[in-house]
């Protein structure tokens, strides 16, 4: 290990990722994590190629400390995304951070938003307090906060559930478990979904929810086109609406 070993920074990235149009990166990050993100050289992610579209957006605005063919980016295994790296015991970070021992400043990336929240990551962030590295988390965007804090419903009592499942039937099941917790509990249930899939989940939602319950949904959010609506299921029927199948969207519900 280097007498004075390198840090662990979780750099935040802008919330378009997927998205038709890129909201300007300067506006949704603050200069300092820019700042970070273009000192930083090593760099542990989901995927290669959309950090490698981040770092060019943020040469735009700070000169990179190395151009982006010299700079050292690790992917997360495929595993890891499928399964989630979440678990004590799971998947072993620590040979990742192998450039933070020697010295350097290792940065944590995802697509989008705060890296190891509703991302995977959080193995990695772990390693780094087993082996005594300084975990610096960055200012950016987080999804799930910015829908919370819009959507009307109990933001002193939450919980992120991930994805809920692909089949119709499971599916209908778990959107019925969340709603009875949330009534019950008064705990807002969140999760996200595939872009795609978003018209299947609505349709799901007004399927399956009590008239009463209150939905929100945030979908591009940062952007100029940013979308957050908040109503009952009766009236989100009454409107016809739902989020874009080809933008990333929060849902939310609650009493």
């Amino acid at each position: 290990m280097s007498a004075t070993p390198g840090r662990l920074l979780l750099v935040p990235t802008p919330l378009d990722f997927g998205c038709a149009t890129l909201a300007p990166i300067a506006d949704v990050l603050p200069a300092a994590t820019l700042a970070a993100a273009a000192h930083t050289t090593h760099w542990i992610t989901e995927n290669a190629k959309s950090t490698r579209a981040f770092l060019k957006r943020v040469g735009e605005h700070q000169p990179l400390a190395l151009p982006l063919q010299q700079q050292t980016i690790t992917e997360l295994p495929r595993e890891v995304h499928k399964k989630g790296d979440h678990k004590a015991g799971g998947f072993d970070a620590k040979p990742l951070l192998q450039a933070a021992l020697a010295g350097h400043d290792v940065a944590l990336v995802s697509e989008a938003g705060m890296p190891a929240v509703a991302d995977p990551g959080s193995s990695v962030v772990r390693a780094a307090h087993d082996l005594g590295l300084h975990v610096l988390p960055l200012v950016g965007p987080v999804s799930l906060l910015l829908t919370l804090a819009a959507s009307g419903l109990n933001g002193q009592n939450f919980a992120f559930v991930g994805y809920l499942p692909q089949d119709a039937g499971e599916r209908a099941a778990r959107l019925k478990q969340l709603e009875a917790l949330a009534l019950k509990t008064g705990q807002t249930q969140m999760w996200i979904e595939t872009p795609y899939r978003n018209p299947a989940m609505m349709s799901a939602l007004l399927q399956s929810l009590q008239p009463g319950t209150r939905l929100a949904i945030a979908s591009g959010l940062t952007l100029a086109s940013a979308s957050i609506q908040s109503r009952s299921i009766a009236a989100w029927k009454k409107s016809a609406q739902g989020p874009d199948p080809q933008t990333p969207a929060v849902f939310a519900i609650g009493a």
